[in-house]
């Protein structure tokens, strides 16, 4: 089973200065990082910035188009409209066959504004109190979600559809 965990942080720089430690995290194998992401949002921005971790990863099994599909569900849908905002409704709903509901997308929509920032990571194998203590330390509050090997797997198979389309373009 894989795990969405977000790691909100009171400051904008949080999620981005926390990389070093979930890179240290994998290499002392306490986590497996699957996919990563993270959003960081100034005070004196209306949206935030993203921005996908592949890299971190062996395999970025989810890639971009669900980093952005997730981000844009997040965080710019409340700023299209009801006509738009009913539209993806509908993408929402079917996100949450995949372990991804809408009271998620509510939480982290709620606790991730102007002048915090996120850390998404997609983990197996984890040895919870290795990871969970040192994140604690660094200030950061948990959101998480958990996805059944299916439905991660659906994921997968979703956006890798999307990646081979996007680089055919």
């Amino acid at each position: 089973m894989g795990t969405l965990t977000v790691w909100k942080f009171d400051t904008a720089g949080g999620a981005e200065n926390a990389l070093h430690l979930l890179s240290r995290l994998q290499k002392e194998q306490v986590i497996r990082v699957n996919d990563a992401a993270y959003v960081t949002w100034p005070m004196d921005r209306k949206k935030p910035k993203t921005k996908d971790l592949g890299k971190l990863t062996a395999s970025g099994a989810l890639g971009g188009s669900f980093w952005g599909f997730l981000f844009g569900l997040i965080f710019f849908v409340p700023l299209l409209g009801m006509a738009v905002g009913a539209a993806v409704g509908a993408l929402t709903g079917s996100m949450a066959h995949v372990g991804i509901d809408e009271d998620f997308i509510s939480e982290v929509r709620r606790q991730v504004v102007p002048g915090t920032s996120a850390l998404f990571v997609v983990t197996s194998d984890v040895v919870a109190d290795k990871v969970l203590r040192p994140f604690k330390e660094t200030g950061a509050s948990l959101i998480t979600t958990n996805l059944s090997n299916e439905q991660e797997e659906q994921l997968r198979e979703a956006f890798a559809d999307t990646e081979a389309d996007a680089q055919h373009l």
